[in-house]
């Protein structure tokens, strides 16, 4: 673990969105942690410090609360969709050795040969991986490839101890060949003359 995911968290008692909204301006974060059977533990986190390490996706969090030490992952952020401040975190208990379910970005690495484009059909993929060694992404390597290629769930290159939580057949990314400007206003003229009809046959 790093130094930098070691946090003091302190137990809160008291509840209620006028609650939650003096711990934020307080610089605190909301949060429950939960799971192995325990009851709900709520607690205030610091903001920044927490901000700044749930950047990173599937955080893992060393938490002190009350002088004992527990490990947590952060399984939901809760932002205001407008002003985008952290509302609430969803904190999950898990120990070393154990393994958990997680969705880990897909990151594309290099360009698909000349004249082709690329569909990334997944951003993430769903793996089962150590609870404290959750990789940041898996890369596929698109370089080269050609009209046509598809690269499913099965042919990605795992970290070691992960292993595939989905189909393998699941699709990740597809190749095609890149349509001219000529062929994209043809299509939109055939999209035109067939609205047209509909709209006749309507009448």
């Amino acid at each position: 673990m790093s130094e930098d995911n070691k946090v003091t968290a302190e137990l809160r008692t008291q509840f209620g969105k006028g609650f939650a909204r003096r711990l934020r301006a307080a610089g605190q974060i909301p949060a429950v942690l939960y799971g192995h059977g325990t009851d709900p533990v709520h607690v205030a986190l610091p903001g920044h410090q927490t901000a700044l390490i749930i950047r990173r996706a599937n955080a893992l969090l060393e938490l002190s609360i009350d002088g004992k030490d527990h490990l947590a992952l952060v399984k939901d952020v809760q932002k205001d969709p407008v002003l985008q401040i952290i509302e609430h975190i969803d904190l999950l208990v898990v120990v070393k050795g154990e393994k958990v379910q997680v969705e880990i970005p897909v990151v594309l690495v290099g360009e698909s040969a000349v004249g082709t484009s690329v569909n990334q059909d997944a951003n993430v993929v769903l793996l089962e991986v150590e609870a404290t060694n959750i990789p940041q992404h898996v890369e596929v390597d698109i370089d080269g490839l050609q009209d046509g290629t598809h690269v499913t769930a099965a042919d990605l290159k795992l970290p070691a101890g992960a292993a595939l939580a989905v189909d393998p057949e699941t699709l990740i990314v597809a190749i095609s060949a890149e349509s001219s400007a000529a062929e994209d206003e043809i299509a939109a003229a055939d999209a035109e003359v067939a609205a047209e009809q509909a709209g006749e046959s309507a009448e």
